[in-house]
């Protein structure tokens, strides 16, 4: 029986190594990290018209000025726009992929997408990554995501991401408390089975410290903390320092 990938020991880069003009998310941010040989960890929305893209926010506003939502554009729309005052643009997946050709490992984030239709965002996902040779893997705020794409990829490492403190605007009403509550108890490690915990520097619950599994830690931001977070993992997610191989 084939097994299960095995997740990489090199730091990952937050967003692709960015900073120095170069924006989050973008492919000049991704190139970057493969010269360097860092892994790269991204985020993916589904566009209006089933585009994945790679940005980190639901509203366009921060990066690029425009207040629409992802959701609510189609890929065109997105192409129209710049990141953060550059010619960089809202990439694809694919770009990605093709850009990285299997050099270093993605991890990559599914957004929660409340509009989307689950069964499609994730197996879009899925086909995207068909044919790929890289080493890769998922992860999600939501458990229903890594639940799924566990089910849909058995062999790809699917993590849950967790918080120390929960932000009420990663979720959507109805019921924001109660996920909250269930993001920072990892109340459904049970029934999920995650291959491995993503969680945040800053005071990690101890439930995450207790995970037997492989666990990623994020955001690290100094050599001191990289140090510091030795004592609960030695996979780190880092920006703003270039930590050491």
């Amino acid at each position: 029986m084939r097994q299960k990938k095995q997740l990489w020991s090199v730091p990952t880069a937050h967003r692709g190594l960015h900073g120095d003009g170069v924006p989050e998310n973008s492919l000049a941010a991704f190139s970057q990290a493969i010269e360097k040989g860092y892994a790269i960890e991204t985020d993916v929305h589904i566009t209006k018209d089933k585009k994945l893209v790679l940005f980190h926010d639901d509203c366009l506003f921060r990066m690029t000025g425009d207040k629409r939502k992802i959701c609510d554009c189609g890929f065109c729309d997105l192409q129209a726009l710049r990141l953060s005052g550059t010619e960089e643009r809202i990439p694809l997946l694919s770009q990605l992929l093709e850009l990285c050709g299997g050099r270093v490992p993605v991890l990559l984030e599914i957004k929660n997408e409340p509009e989307a239709d689950t069964k499609v965002f994730l197996e879009e996902i899925s086909a995207a990554f068909s044919g790929y040779s890289g080493e890769y893997a998922v992860q999600s705020f939501q458990p229903m995501y890594v639940k799924r794409y566990k089910k849909l990829c058995p062999l790809v490492p699917c993590g849950l991401l967790t918080l120390s403190d929960p932000n009420p605007k990663i979720f959507f009403p109805p019921f924001a408390h109660l996920k909250r509550h269930i993001v920072a108890n990892m109340s459904l490690n049970f029934w999920v089975k995650p291959d491995f915990l993503s969680f945040e520097f800053h005071s990690p619950a101890k439930k995450a410290q207790k995970f037997k599994g492989a666990k990623f830690c994020w955001t690290i931001r100094s050599e001191a903390d990289e140090e510091r977070a030795k004592k609960w993992t030695d996979r780190i997610i880092f920006e703003n320092f270039l930590p050491g191989m």
